[in-house]
């Protein structure tokens, strides 16, 4: 569930999230997207143009006599190889990129925006592609973006046609902050079934959780903890401290364990997850 902040910034998405918390996530505009669409354009033209140079010289290598009897065949899969890049260049660079590099293309990599389904999940293939044949429409008059900058201004979500249909909304990361773990942080769109084992071992001295405790606990604990630990660096630090201290209650509560007054609420939950996963392993 999904809603706009209307007291702290007016271009503010609020997300519930299955921890029922809500994250903040500041919505991407036109001068941004404007930047990585410029970049991801031209990305394409260089492609392009290494593309045509390519098929220019094999041309010239094959009105030589190079490729000798098997030229005419070569040139015609060389053409249908050309059209299919080009093809792929135009309907799938979007799509592909945004459907397995996090939604990101390069463009947006370089501009620190990314693409998530309205809920803040990670978008699928399928989100990717239906937001990318609308892109067709958006672009007219062709390569000027006009549809698509009128809808954009025309909603606060800043959502072109392509977003309305697949449910999909463009937001800026956070990269204030460097990972608290060993492992490389996940971003708000990773998707909370997906987590990578933690690769991080307690700290000496810190809380270290008792099996009995622990047994209380279930999987769905489990992927409550990673899924906000990975997502930590996308919250702001007060953010970040509340939800922080919400979760490590609602453990420590569920343990049956007294939640002590001082001490890192963030290392109690990885102490936590890590000597569930040691369990688990075991």
């Amino acid at each position: 569930m999904s809603h706009f902040d209307q007291t702290d910034h007016p271009d503010q998405l609020n997300i519930e999230t299955p921890e029922q918390v809500d994250l903040r996530l500041p919505i991407a505009g036109i001068g941004s997207r404007f930047l990585a669409i410029l970049t991801d354009t031209i990305l394409q033209i260089v492609a392009e143009l290494l593309l045509i140079l390519f098929f220019v010289l094999f041309i010239s290598a094959s009105q030589r006599q190079r490729f000798g009897d098997v030229s005419d065949t070569a040139g015609k899969w060389l053409v249908a190889a050309i059209v299919l890049f080009h093809f792929l260049l135009f309907w799938g660079y979007f799509a592909l990129f945004e459907a397995f590099w996090n939604g990101q293309t390069p463009g947006k990599r370089l501009v620190k925006i990314r693409v998530i389904k309205d809920s803040g999940r990670q978008i699928t293939l399928f989100e990717a592609l239906a937001r990318n044949l609308l892109r067709v429409v958006d672009m007219v008059p062709p390569n000027f973006y006009l549809v698509g900058l009128i809808s954009m201004l025309c909603n606060r979500q800043q959502k072109r046609l392509g977003d309305f249909v697949a449910g999909t909304i463009v937001v800026h990361e956070r990269a204030s902050e460097q990972p608290m773990l060993a492992h490389n942080s996940r971003s708000i769109t990773a998707s909370v079934y997906t987590q990578p084992e933690p690769q991080f071992a307690p700290v000496a001295g810190a809380f270290q959780p008792p099996a009995d405790a622990l047994a209380r606990l279930r999987a769905e604990d489990l992927n409550v903890m990673e899924s906000f630990l990975a997502r930590a660096l996308d919250f702001d630090p007060s953010t970040r401290a509340a939800m922080a201290s919400r979760i490590a209650a609602s453990m420590f509560a569920k343990m049956h364990l007294p939640l002590p007054e001082e001490g890192n609420r963030e290392r109690m939950l990885e102490a936590i997850s890590y000597a569930m996963r040691a369990q688990s392993s075991a």
